[in-house]
């Protein structure tokens, strides 16, 4: 599917945001409630009342995501828009495009050279089919440390500008250091050679983008001077794994729901995702400049997740960042398995765990506080389950045991609450398995009516869900138990490193599996083992995460099984758009590059200097004059041209 040009405004959004905060808070009280009522008939206990209150939180986090997933939903099926709430608008049509210079900046740091040069050559061949395309360039900035790596990138690269000129331009640039890491990359970019250029879309060493798509976010741009960054929707491809095809199935059939739902109620100041993305140049640059949190790390110094912060500071000073909701060929890759998962996830919580003390930063908008508070739950809301779920168990135990009337009688699949509330139990418990289920099933059923055929048909489709769901469910345990022991590790001063993704696929050694998994699995036993000595039935109610967590160790070394992961496919199960149907973009993407020796790398262009000055945490900044300056934008099929933003008079930047 193709972007629609942007709207200028949200009509009554702070309506939805005020019912969807109602919803959500109408929700989680009615959860609370019943657990209240469940748990105070002979009196609430201290570790009853801990349970409540972590039942509370953790109730209000699902719902989100509920309720996110049911206007994602409605909107997609009447395809409206969920900005304007009008049927989608055709794709954007870009006037006199070569007029603004856009650069494709790459930001790369000990990657496969090889793979980021095929997927950046696969991104700007499918551009060169666009017409007017004169005005993009590429960038390519290496933060790489490793020498041999290094000779590697320029022979790779330079063989890339071989191939691609004179049709394109491609440039190459490597820090001798990476000071700052990639936020620092692209700030050096900017500084350096920001004023070149009106728009940069960001691209990871693994971001693979349509031309069509890339036109379209700059006629976008274009169609609204107040738009600081658009943000797409990157869906996950090119794994083999197990594992990597359960995230790509699981990405492709609910982001775009759970995205566009997401959109309806964050308006214009939704969220930067740090790639797959355009930016306004000058607005980034007068509005981002990152300083060094006080103290020392994990929760000081560098800010590593980055994208989050400029997010919120491009928000600050005015400029609206949106999100599109409806374009196509915006794709990356994810780990290939859970460990690697995982330790992507520890650096994350780090970054995300820093947000916490950006909240009270003067100026900011109220969503962006939320996302710094919803990025830090995604990762803290693992340790209040796994929390709830140890004061439940003690609770358990002491019923069990006598000292109170918990499970009446016999082995049952659900623990006895007081026997006075039994009409409140299975509902409660109905109600949270629905909450956690039907955003998933939503997604299932509006590919079901909507495109079956791009999953292999209706009934493939059918049981790649429920495998997906099943591997969900299985994993669970084990991520919470990562994500716990991370947030912890956090919390007590340990930092980690930030090292290059591993993109391509393995199967993880049994050796390494068990070494990684070997506490969960002890804590899964010990676990099964206490409840069904001392609380037999609680031992049942508890099996889907005393199983997930035994089953670790197993779990990872069969997940990260190419073999099967090939199987799977071969079998028509867990397959995704891109696969059953791939465009020319993904095939080339998929193609070994042209083994080129002998070519030259080109230098970088002159410099244009141009300042960036870091923001302050402390003191509330001035409106940007850029946005304030801005009338009101053309549409994009006016015939009207787009004046020229030249970037020698932004004075503002020297």
């Amino acid at each position: 599917m193709n972007s629609a040009s942007l709207p200028t405004r949200a009509p009554w959004l702070a309506a939805r945001r005020w019912i969807f905060a109602l919803l959500v808070l109408a929700s989680t009280a009615f959860g609370g409630w019943a657990m209240f009522e469940i748990l105070r008939v002979n009196g609430i206990t201290p570790l009853q009342a801990v349970v409540l209150g972590l039942f509370v939180i953790t109730f209000g986090w699902i719902t989100i995501a509920f309720w996110t997933a049911i206007i994602g939903f409605v909107l997609r099926l009447t395809h409206r828009d969920p900005l304007t709430l009008s049927r989608v608008a055709p794709p954007a049509t870009a006037r006199h495009l070569g007029e603004h210079r856009t650069a494709l900046v790459m930001p790369i740091y000990n990657e496969d050279p090889i793979r980021v040069a095929t997927g950046l050559e696969s991104t700007c061949r499918s551009l060169l089919e666009q017409p007017g395309v004169e005005g993009f360039e590429a960038f390519v900035l290496s933060d790489t440390q490793d020498a041999t790596i290094a000779r590697q990138e320029e022979a790779a690269i330079a063989a890339l500008q071989q191939r691609l000129a004179p049709h394109f331009t491609v440039h190459y640039r490597r820090r001798e250091n990476n000071q700052g890491r990639k936020a620092g990359n692209l700030a050096d970019f900017c500084r350096h050679w920001g004023r070149h250029y009106d728009y940069m879309i960001v691209l990871d060493a693994d971001s693979i983008m349509g031309g069509q798509t890339l036109v379209s976010l700059v006629a976008s741009m274009q169609a609204n001077a107040r738009i600081g960054l658009i943000q797409t929707i990157p869906i996950p491809i090119r794994s083999d794994s197990v594992f990597g095809r359960f995230t790509q199935f699981a990405a492709a059939l609910h982001s775009p729901l759970l995205a566009t739902g997401q959109c309806f109620w964050q308006g214009e100041t939704v969220n930067f995702w740090g790639h797959n993305a355009i930016i306004r140049v000058r607005a980034f640059m007068e509005s981002c400049g990152l300083p060094e949190l006080p103290g020392r790390p994990p929760l000081g110094g560098e800010i590593l997740s980055h994208d989050f912060v400029e997010a919120a500071l491009l928000r600050r000073t005015g400029w609206e960042v949106h999100l599109d909701v409806h374009v196509g060929e915006s794709y990356e890759e994810v780990p290939s398995n859970i460990l690697d998962f995982a330790k992507r996830d520890r650096r994350w919580i780090q970054g995300n765990m820093q947000h916490l003390r950006l909240l009270g930063v003067p100026g900011l908008h109220p969503m962006s506080r939320f996302h710094f508070l919803f990025g830090a739950m995604a990762y803290l809301t693992s340790l209040l389950w796994g929390l709830m779920l140890v004061v439940s168990t003690v609770d358990a135990i002491g019923r069990a045991q006598g000292r109170h009337d918990f499970f009446s009688a016999g082995y049952q699949l659900f623990p006895d609450w007081p026997i006075s509330t039994p009409g409140l139990i299975i509902p409660l418990i109905v109600s949270t398995v629905v909450l956690l289920l039907l955003p998933k099933m939503l997604g299932f059923l509006l590919s079901f009516i909507q495109q079956p055929e791009a999953y292999g048909g209706r009934f493939k489709l059918l049981l790649s869900t429920l495998l997906e769901i099943t591997i969900a469910i299985l994993i669970a345990p084990l991520m919470m138990a990562f994500h716990s022991l991370f947030i912890l590790s956090v919390l007590s001063g340990h930092k980690v490193s930030w090292d290059a993704q591993v993109r391509e696929g393995r199967s993880v050694p049994w050796k390494d599996a068990i070494r990684h998994t070997w506490v969960a699995t002890l804590l899964g036993a010990g676990w099964a083992y206490v409840t069904y000595a001392f609380a037999p039935v609680f031992f049942w109610w508890l099996s889907p995460v005393w199983i997930g967590l035994m089953l670790s160790a197993p779990l990872v070394k069969l997940t990260s099984s190419l073999t099967h992961g090939k199987r799977l496919r071969r079998l028509g199960l867990l397959c995704v758009p891109t696969e059953v149907m791939p465009s020319t973009l993904v095939q080339n993407a998929q193609s070994a590059a042209p083994d080129d020796h002998g070519a030259q790398l080109r230098s970088p262009p002159t410099p244009l200097p141009g300042d960036m000055p870091l923001q302050s945490f402390h003191a509330r900044p001035k409106a940007s004059p850029q946005v304030a300056r801005q009338s009101e934008p053309s549409t994009p099929t006016s015939s009207k041209p787009v004046r020229k933003v030249d970037a020698s008079n932004d004075h503002h930047l020297n």
